[in-house]
């Protein structure tokens, strides 16, 4: 089986990405974006441009897009793995999709609306397209099942969200699990460690950011919680913020869905400074403008918040890990994020890119203890590991 194709669906909130991969080889890939906007756009994993068929326009059009070109080409995927954002606390690996793995991922809508529902499309539609292939779910939370009760809990009553249909238990879960996990396995494989031997922190910043304590290789604390709104700033979202705001919002005469717009949608570095892109606000922050400086300095601050924080929790780490959009290419960012943190054991040095791996070293490993590395996301990679894994049991 390790040699079969397998297909990686991941269907965003306004997008679907695949990657039909082989082992360590590509066949075929790409991204249709700007689904519900009005302006689609298909790229393929060469970075060329793809004809949007007109019959195009929402997450189920743009899927049988997908599949019919994997035909065209004649590629048939043996096994099919599927982002799954929100797994709650029910799914702690990946799962085989049967019907009733359907009805609890559906049932679990309310915690992710903008993710769940469009990732039990692509699981609906792959089905009807390629009937008796295997599908596997793969979820965002599960790599932080383990959090202790500590770092999970919230000061809470147990009955706070009782009567909220999917409102489900009022405890941190974590997301991003998929691209931490890929980041635990790319370091302990640079390391030469197996990974339940590592102490991490692995942050994924990209337009959606978090950060993660891993201990002997399990995530112990992580900076997102009940939903993707907490902990670091993003593109679009607010990160941590007073729980007194949202209620203000909503006394100023702001309906709940109007707040919950405000905090996923027109937040974070889109509100500080207009852009959500990280890469236009470098170039604008380059040219002097002060609104961009600071949506800078503010993003890379709650990351060197977030790294203190873990560093106290852990006690120690081996590696500090970048990792998403932002975190892999952002050299300037990344040393905001770590400026004045030589006390604790993190000193930058020459970068030192490792074509093989695709891992750039950053530190100086005569003055740092712990390693400093960057990596692109791997999630496509870890999502079809772990498919196999999960039909191989």
């Amino acid at each position: 089986m390790a040699e079969r194709p397998v297909l990686v669906v991941n269907c965003g909130s306004s997008s679907v990405r695949y990657q039909l991969r082989a082992g360590d080889a590509v066949r075929c890939g790409g991204t249709i974006d700007g689904i519900g906007a009005g302006a689609l756009r298909w790229q393929g994993a060469d970075g060329g441009e793809i004809p949007v068929p007109a019959a195009v326009g929402d997450h189920r059009s743009a899927l049988e897009a997908v599949f019919d070109q994997l035909a065209e080409r004649e590629h048939t995927p043996a096994a099919i793995g599927h982002r799954v954002v929100h797994g709650g606390a029910e799914f702690a690996t990946a799962v085989r999709v049967d019907a009733d793995v359907r009805a609890r991922i559906a049932g679990l809508a309310g915690l992710a609306p903008s993710h769940n529902p469009h990732n039990l499309r692509g699981i609906e539609v792959a089905a009807a397209c390629y009937p008796g292939v295997p599908q596997v779910a793969v979820f965002d939370t599960a790599f932080h099942q383990r959090l202790p009760e500590h770092a999970r809990r919230y000061a809470l009553p147990a009955d706070a969200l009782a009567g909220l249909e999917g409102a489900g238990v009022p405890r941190r879960y974590g997301f991003h699990g998929i691209s931490h996990g890929a980041a635990l396995r790319h370091t302990a494989a640079w390391l030469r460690r197996p990974p339940e031997a590592l102490d991490l922190i692995t942050l994924h910043l990209g337009n959606g950011a978090s950060a993660a304590a891993i201990r002997g290789g399990h995530s112990i604390d992580t900076s997102m919680g009940f939903t993707p709104l907490e902990g670091l700033v993003m593109g679009t979202r607010c990160g941590d913020l007073d729980p007194a705001l949202p209620l203000l919002l909503q006394a100023g005469g702001r309906t709940p869905e109007q707040v919950r717009d405000l905090l996923e949608t027109r937040s974070g570095l889109l509100a500080l400074c207009g852009s959500s892109d990280m890469r236009a606000i470098r170039a604008r922050a380059a040219a002097g403008d002060s609104d961009a400086r600071l949506a800078r300095e503010l993003f890379a601050y709650r990351v060197k918040k977030a790294i203190g924080a873990y560093l106290a929790v852990l006690g120690r780490a081996d590696a500090l890990v970048f990792t998403g959009g932002i975190g892999a290419h952002d050299a300037e960012l990344r040393r905001q994020c770590v400026a004045g943190l030589e006390g604790f054991g993190i000193v930058l040095g020459e970068a030192r890119p490792d074509a093989e791996t695709g891992i750039t070293a950053l530190h100086d490993p005569r003055r740092s203890p712990v390693a400093v590395l960057a990596m692109a996301a791997d999630e496509e990679a870890e999502i079809a590991r772990q498919v196999l894994v999960c039909l191989a049991q």
